[in-house]
């Protein structure tokens, strides 16, 4: 099982879910792939920013931000 998929097993386990409920971006330049996303970590509402490299075809590497997405934001730019 990769690194990835036994963290999420793990979190499982535990009653944590990560549930992505809206797609609002994808960029992709070269062999790089950056997805903007929104859903909740544990119940809580979460921005996800995951940036892939592409080999082959097949995810060769993954980085990812997770930031909690405040019920009342500072101003009005968002996370998006």
């Amino acid at each position: 099982m990769s690194g990835l998929g036994a963290a999420l097993a793990s979190m499982a386990e535990q009653g944590v879910k990560m549930v992505y409920t809206t797609v609002h971006q994808v960029l992709a330049q070269g062999d790089f792939v950056l997805a903007m996303s929104e859903g909740t970590f544990g119940g809580e509402p979460t921005a996800y920013y995951d940036l892939f490299r592409v080999e082959n075809g097949k995810i060769a590497e993954h980085w990812d931000v997770m930031a909690s997405i405040p019920s009342q934001s500072a101003n009005s730019n968002g996370k998006f």
